[in-house]
């Protein structure tokens, strides 16, 4: 059937997805969510259908995924016709059943998602059936594989590539701003992608694209990484491993994540890592909420790395509360600059060199911590942070103080005396959210005290920033209502935290 173009002029944020008048779709044959194949000069792209009432029938509305993928402009005459539903459908229903998932059921699978083969309810049921049956280390392994082959990768012809990563949970982790320059320092090479936040007030590119672009495609992170050692970069403008953020879109509202190990893996796999650390921040309100559940985690990494060629060893950092005293990314791309001087937060400071250490052990460097402390405090980090900022566009010169943040201000005072004993990180998550972070750089928290200080009754331990002073005045009603820092007697403050009968606010901090 030929049909005339008509661009709607708006995405759909992933999947190709077109529209079209309910007879039309009879007459052809197709229902909502059914797939069509749409041709146009000589180029095809598979498409989800809508259906809409009302719509000429000599019209066919296109999501900007499918007018961009074609290049059709307005009024184009294209061909529409339907298409046989993916083989990889029976292959998420036979998973549904309890059955495992081969090579080439699994590369069929990621291929169709990446095609836009599969819909959002099709991807969600495969996301929901691994969520519950778990992949085994063969699924996993040919996971990872699929979504590095269909998508692109970075090719330096160096060995070896040091990688770090963190599985996220603790708000404030702004660790790799500073284990980059670290590394890359001492003469190593370490592509960093990075993600944006998902449910956490920033992700790591959120937090450097304050001090430099990071939307870069593969071959303008390559450039930077050959000129400058190592890049911190976001990794959903590079299409390596697409179909994670395909995935991501659909694990999201469900608030699981059983593909975060393929996925992880995937991205290392990606840049041609040969050596990664990862991060496990373990505590109470982390992700990983003790080291038995860690250590089980951590064989799983290092087993599929080494399945993939890949030298993996694991970190349990402490977790029980915020990386130094920033949270939001502008307060903490101003604390990343301060650290990477040697002065910042110790907490900060000590982690990201034993993360350094650890990566220098892994390649044959013997006291890794000791040389990392001494490239940080040195300048030698500092001066190659400013030479990936330069490289990456921004401005090399860049001070903390020249770092903007919201103009409204909210502080949160002590009510009693005593030491705080308890500060709950997906509390202060939820504050520096609804006080616009990570969309408003400018917005978040920032904690004037730690676990063990000690606190007078009308001290200031929260500074709420926020660009907008609605948003200020929301986040510091929710900082009262949450009390995420409990301050008291270790032997008097027994009761942690009533909870009363109406559901939990919130979704667990997930950030890749």
């Amino acid at each position: 059937m030929k049909l005339k173009a008509r661009l709607l002029g708006f995405a759909s944020g992933g999947t190709g997805i077109v529209v079209l008048d309910d007879d039309v779709a009879k007459d052809l044959g197709v229902h909502p969510l059914d797939r069509i194949r749409i041709r146009y000069n000589g180029k095809e792209v598979l498409a989800i259908v809508n259906v809409a009432k009302k719509l000429p029938r000599d019209i066919v509305a296109l999501y900007d995924e499918v007018a961009d993928a074609l290049n059709i402009t307005e009024g184009a005459l294209i061909d529409v016709e339907p298409v046989e539903p993916p083989k990889s459908i029976a292959y998420i229903r036979n998973k549904l059943r309890g059955g495992r998932l081969g090579k080439e059921e699994i590369f069929e699978i990621i291929r169709d998602i990446v095609s836009g083969a599969l819909n959002e309810v099709e991807i969600a049921a495969l996301v929901t059936t691994l969520h519950h049956q778990r992949m085994t280390i063969e699924e996993a392994y040919y996971f990872t594989k699929a979504m590095v082959e269909t998508g692109e990768t970075l090719k330096l012809d160096k060995r070896p590539i040091l990688d770090k990563h963190s599985l996220g949970g603790i708000p404030g982790d702004k660790t790799s701003i500073l284990v980059v320059p670290i590394i890359a320092s001492l003469g190593y090479t370490i592509p960093k992608t990075s993600s944006r936040a998902i449910t956490s007030p920033a992700g790591t590119a959120d937090r450097f694209e304050v001090l430099a672009p990071v939307n870069l495609t593969v071959e303008e992170m390559k450039e930077v990484v050959l000129k400058t050692g190592g890049c911190l970069v976001w990794g959903g403008s590079l299409r390596l491993a697409p179909a994670d953020d395909l995935i991501i879109r659909v694990e999201y509202p469900l608030a699981v994540d059983p593909f975060f190990i393929p996925s992880i893996m995937a991205k290392k796999h990606a840049v041609g890592s040969t050596h990664v650390v990862i991060d496990f921040p373990t505590g109470r309100d982390a992700k990983i909420q003790n080291i038995r559940g860690g250590e089980r985690l951590a064989q799983e990494f290092i087993e599929l790395g080494s399945r993939l060629g890949i030298h993996v060893e694991v970190a349990l950092t402490f977790g029980e509360q915020p990386l130094g005293h920033a949270v939001g990314p502008a307060l903490e791309a101003r604390e990343a600059l301060v650290a990477i001087s040697g002065k910042g937060p110790v907490d900060l400071i000590n982690k990201a060199t034993s993360l350094a250490g650890i990566l220098l052990n892994m390649v044959g460097v013997s006291n890794g911590r000791e040389i990392a402390l001494k490239a940080l405090t040195s300048g030698k980090a500092e001066a190659k942070l400013r030479e990936i900022i330069e490289a990456q566009g921004g401005d090399p010169r860049i001070k903390p103080e020249d770092v903007p943040v919201g103009e409204h201000k909210v502080e949160i005072y002590s009510k009693r005396v005593g030491r705080v004993i308890y500060i709950n990180n997906r509390a202060i998550a939820q504050i520096a959210r609804a006080a616009g972070a990570p969309r408003d750089k400018g917005a978040g928290v920032y904690l004037h005290v730690k676990l063990g200080d000690k606190v007078k009754q009308g001290d200031v331990i929260m500074e709420i920033f926020a660009e907008k002073g609605y948003k200020a005045e929301n986040a510091g009603k929710l900082a009262e209502e949450l009390n995420p820092v409990l301050i008291g007697k270790y032997s008097e403050v027994m009761l942690l935290k009533h909870i009363p009968a109406k559901p939990p606010v919130g979704l667990p901090i997930l950030e890749r």
